[in-house]
């Protein structure tokens, strides 16, 4: 753990999904709803920093949470990024995108081209509790 780190400090988000490696979150983003993080426990920065094993592991819970964000939210697309830039822990962002989102086409941390009309984006916070649920069950098919 590293104290100066943002991720070893607090959870990244709402925990979904908490394994004794790695754990996985629902991002609080206004304009993203079902934007989730997939979050190695330990401080580590980079993919291969980890063992095969745990990369395995880790790509495994990403491509359970792309696949439970796809079924529920019905994106046009998913855009799966591990930057760490700002934060380097290591981590994957999994983003519904919508051809009505902000930025889209260009990535989530582009200027806003557009505003997504607030009923849009209240019925995909009301698909929240169903993505929970999808996630959940697709992980625990890991454990």
């Amino acid at each position: 753990m590293q104290t100066d780190c943002e991720l070893c400090a607090q959870q990244g988000g709402e925990v979904v999904h908490l394994g004794p490696d790695w754990h996985v979150v629902l991002v609080e983003d206004a304009d993203y709803p079902g934007f989730c993080r997939v979050i190695w426990n330990r401080h580590v920065r980079e993919m291969t920093d980890l063992a095969l094993a745990e990369r395995n592991q880790l790509m495994a819970a990403v491509w359970q949470v792309e696949a439970a964000v796809r079924d529920v939210m019905q994106p046009h697309k998913i855009n799966l990024a591990s930057l760490g830039n700002m934060t380097p822990h290591l981590h994957w962002h999994v983003i519904p995108r919508f051809d009505d989102d902000a930025q889209f086409p260009a990535p989530v941390w582009a200027p806003a081209q557009r505003v997504t009309a607030a009923e849009v984006l209240a019925q995909r916070r009301d698909l929240l509790p169903t993505l929970r649920t999808a996630i959940r069950a697709r992980l625990a098919s890991l454990i």
